[in-house]
């Protein structure tokens, strides 16, 4: 067994577990990484982050760009499937509107950056409770364990939750591959202007995401039935419209996340929290995941900074709070919500044929939420005022 106790144990090394590793990088505590998986390793998303990521996480973007794909997004092509295209731009000479990343390199380069100690390539295998926190894989004792690892975070698991049995998921397949010089050359799709390709009835999405020579294709569905023969259509479609080469793979990869709205997982226990997708904090309206699951690890830190190693349960419920004023109540619904499906169907028709809507709501509210401050400005604005 190893001699180390750490102050917090972050099971997980993606965006969740590597910013909460960074975000406490000067908080004098004793901070360790465990993940199964050696990095850089593939990840299956389709990979992009708002410019409110990239000042959440301070990244220096000329940095990030040696060797990295750092894709600038000037637009989005939005359409319903079989209907027409709308594209809603930006000017080239204002900010990206956002960025496409490959997510085995974002990963990694944020892994790297975070200033913990790493346990690579080993499972959790479990957990037992110690009169000082917790014994991780009988040998790794902690004072806090944070479930960073994803929709199906062993952690979680380890707290009692039955991982998909009574959840509504939403199952995504996708596939990223480098095309040859001659399939990029030929490719119709522009590095800066992502399509979407919302679902005849309105149940996912679709995209394709092109980032330098390669190009990532994927549909989500939060209805999961036949999602296999729902993708080979998708891709046959992309491919009679040359969109997409001919010989694009037709083995796709599956991964499943939780809308925020509808997830039920516990966020806390004593000496647990769980943050990111192991929550299940995908916005309802994209899917995306990487923004609150930096920011859930962002307040996380805040937490176990001001609670000064007392990790109960109690104390840790700051943590619930400050992530509901985030992000909102659970169980919460809209209008539309009560809609009748047909009524729904028939007026995303005409909405998402409208420049207006495509670019008020399906970009900048659903897909950049543009109207939210990065959070780094608003934890800046309450440390002024403590």
């Amino acid at each position: 067994m190893t001699n180390a106790v750490y102050d917090v144990l972050i099971v997980g090394g993606g965006p969740a577990g590597s910013t909460l590793a960074w975000s406490l990088r000067n908080s004098g505590l004793k901070i360790a990484i465990l993940d199964k998986q050696i990095f850089p390793r593939d990840k299956v998303c389709a990979g992009w982050v708002t410019p409110a990521v990239i000042e959440e996480l301070g990244l220096d973007i000329d940095d990030y760009q040696q060797g990295r794909t750092l894709q600038p997004i000037y637009g989005f092509r939005v359409s319903r499937i079989g209907q027409r295209e709308v594209e809603a731009s930006y000017s080239e000479t204002d900010s990206p509107a956002s960025y496409s990343i490959r997510r085995s390199e974002f990963d990694h380069y944020l892994l790297e950056r975070s200033g913990a100690e790493m346990i690579l390539g080993e499972k959790f295998k479990g957990m037992t409770k110690t009169e000082d926190g917790w014994l991780v894989n009988d040998k790794y004792p902690a004072k806090l364990v944070v479930g960073a690892g994803g929709h199906f975070c062993p952690v979680v698991r380890e707290m009692g939750s039955r991982l998909g049995s009574s959840e509504t998921i939403v199952a995504a397949q996708e596939i990223e591959f480098e095309m040859s010089e001659q399939q990029a050359a030929a490719s119709p799709i522009e590095a800066n202007v992502p399509e979407l390709l919302f679902c005849e009835d309105l149940k996912g999405y679709g995209w394709v995401v092109r980032k330098g020579n390669f190009l990532n294709i994927g549909l989500g569905r939060e209805d999961n039935h036949k999602l296999s023969e729902h993708v080979a259509t998708f891709r046959k479609m992309l491919i009679e419209q040359g969109k997409i080469p001919e010989d694009t793979p037709e083995k796709f990869h599956g991964h499943a996340y939780l809308l925020y709205p509808r997830a039920t997982r516990p966020l806390l226990q004593d000496g647990v929290l769980i943050i990111g997708d192991a929550a299940g904090l995908a916005y309802p309206e994209s899917g995306e995941g990487i923004r609150p699951a930096v920011e859930s690890a962002m307040l996380a830190a805040q937490v176990i900074q001001q609670v000064k190693g007392d990790y109960s349960q109690t104390s840790l419920m700051q943590y619930k709070t400050e992530l509901e004023a985030r992000l909102g109540k659970r169980e919460t619904k809209e209008v539309m919500d009560y809609l009748p499906g047909w009524f729904k169907q028939s007026l995303a028709g005409v909405l998402l044929s409208t420049q207006w809507f495509v670019r008020n709501y399906v970009v900048e509210k659903w897909f950049l939420h543009s109207e939210q401050d990065p959070l780094v400005t608003k934890l800046a604005d309450s440390k002024s005022t403590l």
